[in-house]
């Protein structure tokens, strides 16, 4: 039972943090309460407390991380987390001791500032357009006259928020934002 509970928290972050390596608490809270409706939002406030008390989440309230990477935690279809085990979550427990905490923590500054401007996209593996992915990021921000970095930028941002969007989808959805003919579009997909 434990390790069921560690597997919800560990995929609460995940989801919460996607593309993002600090979040404040209120943001936390958002996510968890309105965002994916998991929790009341006075609820929220206790879970975000709770897993900073457990170990899970560290940090300043405006700057929270969590403690380890939890972005390969899978998240089974239709998957919902019991809200009494972020309410009351178990201690954090390491599965492989972290030999190179303090080296990590010094890299992660430098790491997390040029992260969001080139964070790949997200593809389904067995996606025939993830391959055109590349080709329409280059084809968009030529077009549009955006830097390739900020086009990137923004469709991971789309990504981020709509969840189950794919890269090539989000890069379709950034090419309509700046008025870009769709045919043109769909045939750079293709």
């Amino acid at each position: 039972m434990v390790e069921a509970d560690a597997d919800d928290i560990r995929r609460v972050l995940a989801i919460c943090f996607r593309g993002e390596s600090h979040l404040d608490a209120l943001d936390i809270e958002r996510i968890m309460s309105l965002d994916m409706g998991w929790l009341k939002p006075d609820e929220a406030t206790i879970a975000v407390q709770a897993l900073i008390k457990s170990g899970w989440l560290e940090g300043e309230e405006d700057a929270l991380s969590p403690i380890d990477d939890f972005s390969s935690s899978s998240t089974p279809l239709g998957w919902y987390p019991r809200p009494q085990r972020l309410l009351n979550p178990t201690s954090f427990n390491p599965t492989e001791p972290k030999q190179q905490a303090p080296q990590e923590q010094a890299t992660t500054p430098t790491t997390v500032q040029s992260t969001p401007a080139t964070a790949p996209l997200k593809e389904e593996s067995n996606d025939p357009r993830a391959a055109t992915t590349r080709r329409l990021l280059k084809y968009i921000a030529r077009t549009s006259g955006l830097e390739t970095e900020e086009v990137q930028r923004r469709a991971t941002r789309k990504q981020r928020a709509l969840i189950h969007v794919t890269g090539w989808m989000a890069l379709a959805l950034v090419a309509r934002d700046q008025g870009l003919d769709m045919e043109s579009v769909i045939q750079a997909l293709s």
